[in-house]
């Protein structure tokens, strides 16, 4: 089954909602705070934080591949000062490569199609090889 760009696999939620609570989550907000602001239960957030930050590294590592695939003329993706900012570095610079590359769409669109729906799965089969 394919997904449309704008969910994740097994989330209620659309993607951009997951990543505006990720970035949140960046800049030191707390589940709790986010879910508040976001209108979502305090355990679905923590548990979406949780699964990022599990996965972090592996995020980080695709999402360069990608924006190196895409763009290969691209320099080093600069460390964010922890692994969970380091992925959303990594999707937004990936995110930013396949938009001038493949055309425009909202980041998190990218972040959906590039892991196909699966950025937040919790088995571990990996993402689709470049």
């Amino acid at each position: 089954m394919l997904l449309p760009d704008a969910v994740l696999a097994r989330r209620v939620d659309t993607v951009a909602v997951i990543g505006a609570a990720l970035t949140k989550a960046a800049m030191s907000a707390g589940h709790r705070k986010v879910a508040e602001q976001l209108g979502r239960p305090p355990s679905t957030v923590r548990g979406w934080f949780r699964r990022f930050r599990a996965a972090a590294a592996r995020v980080a590592a695709h999402f360069s591949a990608w924006a190196h695939h895409l763009d290969p003329m691209l320099g080093a993706i600069e460390p964010a000062g922890s692994p969970g900012a380091d992925a959303l570095e990594a999707i937004g610079v990936a995110a930013r490569a396949a938009s001038l590359r493949l055309g425009p769409r909202p980041p998190w669109s990218w972040a959906s199609v590039l892991t196909v729906g699966a950025l937040l799965s919790n088995t571990n089969s990996p993402w689709l090889a470049l």
